[in-house]
């Protein structure tokens, strides 16, 4: 097939466009049954006295023959003049007429595979000859006979390289030439077009005799189908972008660079863009809108499934942009941080290396960074990294897919925006689930309540953070704490910093004042059961957000470097999770800095500098609570934004909660006197709370009513267990006798 600018110099003659794709091939067939007929009667002259046996055994005429033929030549060349000088005529007349028909195809908008499959692929007019030979076995077996014929051997039913060869390159230098095109680095075998095979009774064959095959996918491709390649299917699924839904939340400036960018630079290099982002951000959207814009589709595969590759045949990424190229479309890759691993850096080096040889366009979408290596210097890559939407989008996009759904008028969505940082998706995905929920109730028309937000909201969190802290289900109000007025209003401050964070950073400006996160960093000090952990539980019940406690002895490390990896992975975690971190004890992490005595002195220094960065870079809520306020860095708590001292509680606090432990349920005898035991008894809440329990264990196996008796035994065993000597004086004023009568003094 010559070039296609020779259609220019054909005679302006109105002619037939071809139907279709198979109307083309079957044209394109008969040029090769040409070429395969002169073929046969050369050979019918060169074995006309052995037709019966041919094949079949090698007589003496023709070892002689073989003898004198020389090196390369073909052994048809002494039986007569080349095939051109019979068919040549005919050939010709095939070729300007197929020529014509193309080219009045393409004007009528009429699609080609095979002219298509050569411009994807680069293919000249040998090559594309080459792939009809061997393609005509799959349209019609009568081929392999007549292939079995030609190369005089009854098994060998695919045509090998000799004889394409042989009906393709009829000359000796032509032929040898020719054998270029068989390498695997040529367009045929290098986007596995044709693959080779072997005959099991021959191991290792020379090249001319090893049969040639065309791969199936390219097989069904030229027959008109565009379903996807077996090999990559599982995993892999073709997109039409067709028209970007309103309000998809992408940063249109960015799209409309990355347009640009591809439509001045695919065409001559790959161009490759590694979409950064958490899980909603826009990274599909992006590729697809940029993607509808330059007029491609897109063929969306999982990275993390690249496992394994066929032994043998091509991998599995080459099958993935193979089968872009036939599709019309642009790759994206989903997971890649599958391949970023430390155990799957030789498949990422392979990765990268099919990337760089493809002149198309290529996404990465990814939440971890990556550094790429010198292989794709050759390429134009670009690295984005897409952030969350603002508050103001984050409403918007609330607003949009709640439309049309029936919501409860107490549901705030300004108060839902603030609490979650969504992302699309995420607002997406949470809008749907609280429609679900909804509709479990067994309304007709379920109205979304402020309820069923929440909790998809909760669950749309990221949850991997259970693996690295424990989480608390909030059980406590504001009625259950008891504190000083001043410190209770300190906690709703807290509670309206959160709340209103995004109407001063985000609506007053503020945060272009500030360099860093907008979190906020709570303190809690004071002794043990004063109640640290219940406000903690009141704030995230507050808020709408869970409560995730962080167990220090799997964050600390004896190895130097661990304690820094184990609180990156926590804040990194916590980002998308939408929760409180909760670090109790927190004196034993974030204690006083020392003098730099030796190297572990100078490493414990940097991991508390560590953790102030990754405190006033996270954007959410760090509570950290210490019985031992004294042991804190205070360079350290005067960069944290509030500090709550939670004193230890007076008589009238410590009736307050004695009046507030007991469920109302709880059976109680009236003569329960609480002014006693606030009075006599100088204990924390948390101890209250324990002998109260003890107490309802013990009523409910003597009598089920609790009874002071039963206070006084269960508060002698919170003394012993707190190490407290119990005397006769403690329970002066009556208090004796109750223990006297359940003999338990002394």
């Amino acid at each position: 097939m010559e070039n296609r600018s020779d259609v220019t110099r054909i005679p302006d003659v109105t002619v037939r466009a071809f139907a279709g794709s198979l109307e083309h091939l079957l044209a394109e067939l008969e040029r090769i049954d040409l070429l395969i007929a002169a073929e046969i009667a050369r050979a019918r002259r060169l074995h006309a006295g052995d037709e019966q046996f041919r094949g079949l055994y090698i007589s003496e005429a023709e070892v002689d023959l073989l003898l004198k033929q020389p090196v390369g030549q073909p052994r048809w060349a002494a039986t007569g003049p080349a095939v051109f000088e019979h068919e040549g005529a005919a050939l010709d007349q095939i070729r300007l007429m197929n020529r014509r028909r193309c080219h009045q195809s393409a004007k009528d908008g009429i699609e080609l595979r095979l002219e298509c499959l050569e411009r994807s692929f680069g293919l000249d007019p040998f090559e594309a000859d080459a792939l009809l030979v061997c393609l005509a076995v799959e349209m019609d077996l009568r081929y392999e006979k007549l292939y079995a014929y030609l190369q005089d051997d009854v098994t060998k039913k695919r045509p090998s390289v000799g004889l394409v060869l042989n009906l393709l390159a009829p000359t000796t230098e032509g032929g040898l030439e020719a054998r270029r095109y068989f390498s695997a680095e040529g367009s045929l075998f290098g986007n596995h077009l044709l693959t080779l095979f072997d005959d099991p009774a021959q191991p290792h064959p020379p090249l001319l005799a090893r049969s040639l095959g065309v791969d199936p996918r390219i097989v069904r491709y030229l027959l008109n189908s565009d379903v996807l390649d077996e090999r990559i299917r599982p995993f892999a699924t073709l997109i039409d972008p067709g028209e970007a839904p309103t309000g998809s939340g992408i940063d249109e400036t960015t799209r409309r660079r990355l347009v640009t960018l591809v439509r001045s630079t695919a065409p001559v290099r790959p161009v490759i863009v590694h979409l950064r982002g958490p899980y909603g951000v826009g990274r599909h959207r992006m590729a697809t809108a940029v993607c509808r814009d330059v007029g491609l589709r897109v063929l969306s595969a999982d990275a993390a499934q690249l496992t394994h590759d066929t032994e043998n045949g091509p991998s599995v990424v080459e099958l993935v942009q193979r089968e872009a190229r036939l599709q019309g479309a642009a790759v994206l890759w989903k997971n890649f941080d599958a391949l970023l691993t430390e155990d799957r850096k030789p498949r990422l080096a392979s990765f990268v290396e099919a990337l760089k040889g493809r002149p198309t366009l290529t996404f990465l979408a990814g939440e971890a960074r990556w550094e790429p290596t010198e292989a794709l210097r050759a390429t134009c890559l670009v690295t984005l990294e897409l952030k969350r939407p603002s508050w103001a989008e984050r409403l918007a996009l609330w607003s949009a897919v709640l439309d049309g759904h029936e919501v409860d008028p107490d549901v705030d969505l300004g108060t839902l925006t603030t609490t979650f940082r969504f992302t699309g998706g995420q607002i997406h995905d949470a809008a749907a689930m609280a429609a679900t929920l909804a509709g479990l109730r067994g309304a007709e028309r379920a109205r979304l309540s402020l309820a069923d937000l929440y909790e998809a909201c909760r669950f749309q969190s990221n949850q991997r953070l259970s693996a690295l802290a424990r989480k608390i289900v909030p059980r406590y109000r504001w009625d259950d704490i008891i504190l000083p007025g001043d410190r209770v209003e300190r906690l709703r401050e807290i509670c309206n910093h959160m709340k209103y964070r995004e109407r001063v950073h985000s609506e007053w400006g503020f945060d272009r004042k500030l360099s860093l996160g907008k979190g906020l960093s709570v303190l809690f000090s004071g002794p043990s059961g004063t109640g640290k952990t219940m406000a903690a539980e009141i704030i995230a019940s507050t808020l709408g957000l869970e409560l995730y406690k962080i167990d220090l002895s799997v964050v600390v490390s004896k190895y130097i470097g661990d304690t820094e990896k184990n609180l990156s992975r926590i804040f990194t975690e916590a980002e998308t999770s939408n929760a409180i971190l909760f670090f109790d004890e927190a004196d034993a992490l974030f204690g006083k800095r020392s003098g730099v005595k030796d190297s572990h002195d100078r490493y414990a220094n940097i991991e508390i500098g560590y953790l102030l960065q990754r405190m006033e870079e996270y954007d959410g809520v760090v509570i950290l609570a210490t019985n031992l306020r004294k042991n804190m860095d205070e360079a350290f708590v005067r960069r944290l934004q509030f500090t709550v001292e939670f004193p230890f509680p007076d008589e009238e606090d410590r009736r307050r909660i004695w009046r507030g432990v007991w469920p109302d349920d709880t059976p109680r005898d009236p003569a329960l006197d609480i002014d006693f035991m606030a009075r006599r008894f100088e204990i924390a809440g948390g101890s209250i709370r324990n002998i109260a329990l003890a107490a309802a264990f013990l009523a409910a196996d003597d009598g089920n009513v609790v009874t002071m008796s039963h206070l006084m035994h269960a508060t002698k065993r919170e003394f012993q267990k707190m190490g407290k000597v119990v005397t006769e004086g403690q329970f002066r004023d009556g208090g004796a006798k109750f223990l006297e009568a359940s003999g338990d003094l002394g």
